[in-house]
């Protein structure tokens, strides 16, 4: 993990495992998005070819012989650190290249935006190996919706192109480090308070008695007002000047 400023960097740093998910990685990055902070934007990205290969063989050979039980456990531990990105109050960004298979999937899909290299490579393997991607379905499925009908039962493999045209990535660029940045920057130009809002309401989706009093509450805040203000006066918000 490193500040850069406004920006919390969160990168998968075991690139001889193609990042692949251990029970101690699992456990790391729920900590790294439990509290970040002041954060404006938080980066992920993956160390090294590949953004994340699923799990780990040898985590996974560890845990055959679980219990129903702790498998329970250990499928919970899974979830609450994909929900604590899905629900991080400040925007997730991240880069996608060479493998993003299975959990590594999920991950992307619990991000906000997903910028892929266009040689990545997705998939949500789990039906390959006798079980199913039930876990990361909370955050893949509003993703993808009805493309999981056939994603999710073939477990086949599928580059950037198809993981841009079903959903699961929001761009694909040749130089995605690059392209992340630009997204970054323009989460950075908005009010800091109106962006956590802003994510909050399109993870929520209030209904229309809501919207009214969440837009009211956004344009009397302080922060609201300065940006009025400064649209019609015709220079930079408060924020802006923060930001450098």
């Amino acid at each position: 993990m490193e500040r850069d400023g406004h920006v919390l960097r969160v990168t998968l740093a075991r690139p001889e495992r193609r990042n692949a998910f251990d029970a101690a990685l699992i456990a790391e990055l729920a900590d790294a998005f439990a509290d970040v902070g002041d954060a404006r934007a938080v980066v992920l990205t993956g160390d090294g070819p590949s953004f994340s290969a699923g799990a780990d063989v040898e985590w996974q050979h560890a845990s055959i012989d679980l219990t129903y039980d702790e498998n329970v456990e250990d499928a919970l531990r899974l979830y609450k650190m994909l929900n604590a990105i899905h629900s991080c109050p400040a925007p997730v960004v991240c880069a996608v290249q060479g493998y993003a298979l299975g959990g590594g999937s999920g991950l992307v899909a619990a991000a906000d935006v997903a910028v892929a290299h266009p040689d990545a490579t997705f998939g949500f393997t789990e039906v390959r190996l006798g079980i199913i991607p039930a876990v990361i379905s909370p955050f893949v499925l509003p993703k993808i919706g009805a493309a999981a009908r056939r994603y999710f039962v073939t477990g086949e493999r599928f580059g950037a192109q198809v993981a841009l045209r079903i959903g699961l990535v929001s761009e694909v660029a040749e130089d995605e480090a690059e392209a992340v940045e630009e997204i970054v920057a323009a989460i950075l130009a908005g009010g800091p308070e109106a962006v956590r809002a802003a994510k909050r309401l399109a993870l929520d989706g209030p209904g229309a008695p809501d919207v009214a009093q969440i837009a009211a509450v956004r344009r009397t805040s302080a922060e609201g007002q300065d940006g009025l203000r400064a649209f019609l006066e015709r220079r930079a918000p408060g924020w802006v000047e923060d930001a450098g």
